[in-house]
């Protein structure tokens, strides 16, 4: 164990999240996981596609899947006026960009501070959300993506 480890298993720990919202809720994403934010993108529609694929777009040529997790969460369509994000995440080598209203700010919460995901939590929310932080003034739901992007495609194989 270098000291880094040793003074950080000592404090407890923190882990570190990009935040993002999406209908107004704000979720975090594990940074690790993290390989990009992009600003508005094209994204070119997949014919007979799950409504929760958007289509793919390019990024430095590598065609990334697009995920709305507007739809995947059940929620409205964004107003056509409002601007989207995409936050570019890894899985299983394969790029997947999730869109989403806007894309806050890096947080780092301590361990002790992480709480399961509360059953009184939308059922939409807590199949995806691997817990929660409480901060000052919001509820902030950790984005289980692996899990997500699993359930997401196995059932698409099972179809």
């Amino acid at each position: 164990m270098t000291k880094t480890d040793k003074e950080t298993a000592a404090q407890g720990g923190n882990k570190e999240f990009l935040t993002a919202t999406v209908a107004g809720q704000t979720f975090g994403i594990p940074v690790l996981q993290v390989q990009d934010v992009l600003g508005e993108q094209k994204v070119t529609r997949v014919p007979l596609a799950r409504k929760e694929i958007a289509g793919s777009l390019n990024l430095r040529g590598r065609v990334v899947t697009a995920i709305n997790l507007r739809h995947k969460l059940g929620m409205p369509e964004k107003p056509a006026e409002m601007k989207t994000m995409y936050v570019v995440v890894e899985h299983k080598g394969e790029l997947y960009s999730l869109i989403v209203d806007s894309v806050g700010e890096v947080l780092s919460l301590p361990d002790k501070d992480f709480e399961k995901t509360p059953a009184t939590l939308e059922a939409s929310w807590r199949a995806l959300a691997i817990g929660i932080y409480r901060l000052k003034e919001e509820l902030l739901v950790i984005l289980d993506v692996p899990a997500m992007l699993e359930a997401l495609f196995v059932k698409d194989d099972a179809a």
